[in-house]
């Protein structure tokens, strides 16, 4: 591990050296690149100071062991700064666990009604609404995309922009199938029905990850109330794009110029065709699948939403909170926090 840890704080110095250079500093696209590598290994750089500090004191310490005066009080020193340095190592470890080149990143978020209905559909407002929630808790900004409302309520389809820091590396663990048991607002018998809605979370594709051709686009322009037809004259005007290689369409009328939409369309159509090129990755590597924290397969189910017994259960890591309602407000970060804790261990296990 200390070989790793000179590596990176070799590399860290060595990055502010770049940074200095008049040359370097004229180029804005090298200097983003280098900053974000900087600002990537500056919590190992620090934690490792504090881990040579704790082995500094423990060394110190141990040289006054022969004073009979001192004795009693070094070995006090010695137990507290052991207990340190295996805290210290302990986070180092975490902080040297590869990390996901898309955590940084904001996400697009893909909702949609599956079995159940108009039940479904209601559910996945409901699950719109707790991602709305969480969002404003983390001080994240959230754009809808597209929308498609259910014929009771709810959506039966909505896209959103999720915008802040590092919200990828929060939400990516929400993909999948969430099923919700309840009593329908419609069920006059009283009985608890079952029904789900997919939740897909991709991460916002940056020009350079993914290149798509002008040439492998077909896009259609039409009023967004639905007359269809090509309303390029109107102030409201909704955009679908199709991906024709892929066959990959993606829908914008959120916004009311005709070009805020295409470019919106774009930023889903790129985050799309990266999402699968990284499923077929992933199916690939079936032992790297099995080490993560759900296969990021879409028809995973990965949580109940239990109602009646105010209870929620993420499957994938067997974690229930009897605490319904606060998630269903936003309060999804003790899941979120169980996650990303399982995550890690599994990953410290791999290794």
């Amino acid at each position: 591990m200390e070989n790793r840890l000179e590596a990176i704080l070799k590399r860290y110095h060595e990055i502010e050296k770049i940074l200095m250079e008049p040359e370097v500093m004229q180029d804005f696209k090298k200097v983003s690149k280098l900053s974000k590598e900087r600002s990537d290994l500056e919590n190992i750089v620090k934690k490792y100071e504090e881990y040579k500090d704790a082995n500094e004191k423990i060394t110190e310490a141990k040289s006054l062991m022969n004073d009979i005066e001192l004795r009693e009080m070094a070995e006090m020193e010695i137990v507290e700064q052991n207990e340190r340095l295996t805290k210290i190592t302990n986070e180092l470890e975490i902080l040297l666990i590869p990390k996901d080149e898309n955590d940084g990143k904001n996400v697009i978020m893909e909702i949609r009604g599956a079995a159940g209905g108009d039940e479904a559909n209601i559910f996945a407002g409901d699950l719109f609404r707790m991602y709305t929630y969480y969002a404003e808790k983390n001080n994240w900004k959230i754009e809808v995309i597209n929308e498609i409302s259910g014929t009771s309520g709810g959506f039966s389809q909505v896209e959103c922009m999720i915008k802040g820091d590092n919200v990828y590396s929060k939400l990516k663990y929400e993909s999948g199938a969430h099923r919700v048991q309840r009593v329908p607002e419609t069920e006059s018998a009283g009985r608890v029905h079952t029904s789900t809605a997919t939740v897909v979370v991709m991460p916002e594709v940056e020009d350079v990850d993914i290149e798509i051709k002008e040439s492998d686009l077909k896009i259609d322009v039409y009023h967004s109330s639905g007359a269809g037809g090509q309303s390029v004259n109107t102030s409201n005007s909704a955009v679908r794009i199709t991906h024709l290689p892929t066959n990959t369409v993606v829908t914008c009328q959120n916004e009311r110029s005709q070009m805020k939409n295409k470019e919106q369309a774009m930023s889903i159509l790129k985050a799309k065709i990266y999402d699968n090129l990284e499923q077929q990755k992933n199916n690939e590597v079936t032992q790297e699948r099995k080490n993560k924290v759900g296969s990021g397969d879409r028809s995973e189910k990965i949580r109940t939403y239990n109602y009646p017994q105010n209870r929620v259960t993420d499957h994938r890591i067997n974690f229930s909170i009897m605490e319904l309602d606060r998630v269903m407000d936003g309060g999804l970060e003790p899941i979120i926090t169980a996650l990303i804790t399982e995550d890690q261990r599994r990953k410290l296990e791999g290794e």
